[in-house]
Formats: C-alpha cells, sequence, structure tokens
C-alpha cells in the first residue's frame, strides 16, 4: 500500500498518469474537486456544509477539507494517489496528521508542450476522461470511450489563459516542493521533452521509482 502525491503544472499529464497508477498499483486516486462533489450528493451535514461553499463559488475551508478527506480515507484501506492536493504548507501539514505520504511524484514538463497539449484537449462532459485530438484520439470523434458521453474543451485551454496558470502552478508548488523535500520525502521525478510521449512510458518510468524505493 502506497500513498504518493502527484504534482506537475496543468497539462503535465497528472489526471491521466494518476488514472493509470490506479489500476496498476490497485490505489484511489484523490482529487478534492471530485470528492466535494462525492459528498454533496450523499446529503449528509457535512455535504450540505462543502455544498454551501461549492454554490456560492467560494473555496471550501482548510478545516472543512480535511474533515471531508479524513472521512474519505477511513472508508478505504487502499492505498492513495493525492492529485491536486495539498496546494499550502499549512494543508500539507493537516495531511500529515491523518496519512503519511511515502513519495512525491514529480511531472517535469516544458512550458511549449504544455501549451500544446492544453490547446488539443478534449474532456468527456460525463465521466471526465481525458482525450487529445492530436495523439490521445478517441475512436469516435468526438464520443468518450469509456462512457459514450461527448467530448469539450475547457474554456481556459487558450495559450494566453494556460501561461498564466503555470505561472500560478510554479507559485503556489515551488514552496511545496521544499518542504517535501526538506522533510526527506523521496522524489520521482519523470522529464520529457517530447510532445508526444504516451502516457505508458510516463507510467512505467514511475513505477520503476517506487520499485527503486520498494514501495510496490
Amino acid at each position: 500500500m502506497v500513498n504518493a502525491i502527484i504534482f506537475g503544472a496543468p497539462g503535465s499529464g497528472k489526471g491521466t498518469y494518476a488514472s493509470r497508477l490506479q489500476e496498476k498499483l490497485n490505489v484511489n486516486v484523490v482529487a478534492m474537486g471530485d470528492i466535494f462533489r462525492e459528498i454533496i450528493k450523499e446529503d449528509t451535514d457535512l455535504g450540505r456544509e462543502v455544498k454551501e461553499y461549492v454554490e456560492k463559488g467560494l473555496l471550501v475551508p482548510d478545516s472543512l477539507t480535511i474533515r471531508v478527506l479524513k472521512q474519505h480515507i477511513a472508508k478505504t484501506q487502499k492505498g492513495f494517489i493525492f492529485d491536486g492536493y495539498p496546494r499550502t504548507i499549512d494543508q500539507a501539514k493537516a495531511l500529515e496528521k491523518i496519512t503519511k505520504i511515502d513519495a512525491i511524484i514529480q511531472l517535469i514538463v516544458p512550458d511549449w508542450i504544455i501549451i500544446e497539449r492544453l490547446s488539443t484537449r478534449r474532456i468527456c462532459k460525463n465521466c471526465g476522461e481525458v482525450y487529445n485530438i492530436r495523439y490521445l484520439k478517441s475512436k469516435v470523434e468526438g464520443i468518450c470511450d469509456k462512457c459514450g458521453g461527448p467530448l469539450y474543451q475547457r474554456l481556459d485551454d487558450t495559450p494566453e489563459v494556460i501561461k498564466k496558470r503555470i505561472q500560478v502552478y510554479e507559485q503556489q508548488t515551488s514552496p511545496l516542493i521544499r518542504y517535501y523535500k526538506e522533510k526527506g520525502v523521496p522524489f520521482i521525478e519523470f522529464k520529457t521533452k517530447a510532445l508526444e510521449t504516451p502516457p505508458e512510458v510516463a507510467v512505467e518510468e514511475i513505477l520503476k521509482g517506487l520499485k527503486k524505493l520498494k514501495l510496490v
């Protein structure tokens, strides 16, 4: 059982690689947005509290996020890959009180690749599966292979907005990278300079790193 955090700029492949690692490692992918949507559907006291913030377009406070995360983790005996969380040092410290982090998976991808990838990305409206019209196409154009849902392009997947998103990510994540390095948490780095790197290549490299650390 392994608990890891995957860090990478928007478009670096986090979601794609995490979903493939989920199958190979038999772990859960923890994406807070998905967990919030799930708990809102359950219509519990905690879910209603989260709903108040989400419906107003407000960030869910750290204290509430941690309560949701605690409940989610308690439901399963599997390990986790955290995708998009933690985003701050405070969140990282709070996460440590819930579970131990065994490794950090860091994706290092040049900006030009990210811009090209995101501007050609398509996402399923139903299940969120990610495709690319250049190198990760669906079998039928505009239709998701998994659920048959329609594929769409996000409004913020334009070069100008993508550049800003990369800058925000770097400002936000640099302190977290330093924090975990200072803590001595092992890092597995996957670097690519090729636009059309198949997801399987990245996943195999990450698995090799986890095996070297004897985590799988």
